[in-house]
């Protein structure tokens, strides 16, 4: 939705994305030259992480720097974007801000940025192509996962978030279904719940074959797994490789 008025009238030719799940959208749709800046974390594509003007973090943009572009659309999220920043934003450039939380929100988040920057067509052709893949996903047997975002303190995914919504699409029980958003958790409350299987994830929080160790020690009889917290939690494009990565995940279990 926008947040800003004037709403855009024409074809945008100058976009900001704040979002790196969408910088990788819009570039899969088609606006290479339209696209004129990034943020420091929206490492796909490789070629725009190198040659697009970079505007901060998605939790620290250059505020003034952006306005300084003049972008005639800017992009962000309401759950990875600042608040503040955002509605600061809005009042000088046409803002349009998407909110993801589960499967059904991203098809209709890609039809929507389809529509803002005239690749309709591109989108619903991707939105077909994600369904197909997730409409014939293999899907795990019902085991009782949790899956970690954080270390130190240790944070899960509650029942309301996009990650929750792909590990249900998997076959996958989350045991910290019934909290809300990313609580944070003990290995007591993890021992305690029913939890087969801990996913330690790739992003944010760099977990590594270090930590699968640390926490099968810790967790006797509990399999711990990395994966691929992209193919979890970004919910544009990416979408089309990650059913094929749950079904090859699934098959490991």
């Amino acid at each position: 939705m926008f947040l800003s008025s004037p709403h855009l009238t024409t074809k945008p030719l100058r976009i900001v994305s704040l979002v790196p799940s969408l910088t990788e959208l819009i570039h899969y749709l088609g606006l290479e030259d339209e696209t004129i800046a990034i943020t420091k974390f929206c490492i796909h594509p490789a070629h725009w992480f190198k040659s697009k003007i970079k505007i901060g973090g998605t939790k620290n943009l250059n505020v003034e720097k952006i306005i300084c572009l003049r972008p005639d659309l800017v992009i962000a999220n309401k759950e990875e974007n600042v608040k503040e920043q955002i509605e600061k934003l809005a009042l000088y450039l046409p803002v349009w801000l998407t909110e993801v939380n589960n499967l059904a929100d991203a098809y209709t988040m890609i039809t929507d940025i389809g529509n803002v920057t005239y690749r309709s067509a591109e989108a619903e052709k991707l939105n077909e192509a994600i369904k197909f893949e997730f409409d014939t996903l293999y899907k795990c047997s019902n085991i009782p996962v949790c899956y970690l975002i954080w270390n130190d303190p240790l944070m899960t995914i509650g029942g309301d978030t996009f990650i929750h919504d792909m590990l249900e699409k998997t076959g996958l029980k989350n045991v910290f279904g019934s909290q809300k958003r990313y609580p944070e958790i003990t290995m007591t409350q993890i021992k305690d719940s029913d939890c087969k299987l801990v996913l330690l994830s790739s992003e944010p929080y760099p977990f590594t074959d270090t930590h699968v160790a640390m926490f099968s020690e810790l967790l006797p009889g509990i399999k711990v797994k990395l994966v691929d917290g992209e193919m979890f939690s970004w919910y544009g494009n990416r979408l089309l490789k990650s059913a094929n990565y749950f079904k090859t995940m699934c098959m490991k279990f």
